[in-house]
């Protein structure tokens, strides 16, 4: 059964449990409602408006977000892999907590003082995003690339596997981790002292 069909307009409804691949979601608007446990991998949310809405260990990899408005949006516990947030509508409002973002891309977005907390951010690609105060608490990066960024008073807490060029980043404020802090001088051919091989005087 599709719940989502025959309605363009949805207003503080619970969909759980709803398993729909692939499903067709254009140019719907929902309200204060929430997704859980429902399975809508390579979905197609074009033109679609969330507004209030929190989705609890959903499965939306792959989804088609081209033009999706987020407005107040929580993603928790969600499979967020492989999705190319790029051409979602301007300045949305949206946090993630716990989820799997990666293989993303996050291309030339308005993302200030969005909050990542506890999220798989490996393999993915952040490019000319505005990304200044935001907040990644203790998430993972192993492999993921920032370019052409701005993380200004960025605060990445208990992070792991983040690495951030200076030189192609805007990063003044940021606080990083130790580790973080080590990589970038290891990357430039600096030792740092106290850590890596010991050698003798």
């Amino acid at each position: 059964m599709n719940p989502f069909e025959g309605k363009s307009s949805f207003d503080g409804e619970t969909f759980d449990k709803v398993t729909l691949e692939r499903a067709d979601l254009r140019d719907r608007e929902f309200s204060y409602c929430v997704f859980r446990r429902s399975r809508l991998s390579e979905g197609r949310w074009t033109r679609t408006r969330l507004e209030g809405c929190t989705f609890e260990e959903c499965d939306l990899r792959q989804a088609d977000v081209t033009m999706l408005s987020l407005r107040g949006v929580t993603f928790k516990a969600c499979k967020l892999m492989g999705i190319n947030w790029t051409k979602i509508a301007k300045f949305p409002d949206v946090s993630f907590e716990d989820c799997d973002l990666r293989y993303t891309v996050m291309d030339s977005l308005a993302l200030r003082k969005t909050r990542f907390t506890r999220c798989a951010i490996t393999e993915a690609v952040f490019a000319a995003t505005d990304l200044s105060g935001a907040v990644f608490e203790e998430c993972r990066f192993g492999g993921t690339r920032f370019d052409e960024c701005d993380l200004r008073n960025a605060q990445f807490p208990r992070c792991s596997d983040l690495f951030v060029d200076p030189a192609r980043n805007k990063v003044k404020g940021a606080h990083v981790p130790l580790d973080t802090a080590i990589l970038l001088a290891t990357s430039f051919g600096m030792h740092v002292l106290g850590f890596g091989e010991q050698r003798d005087a």
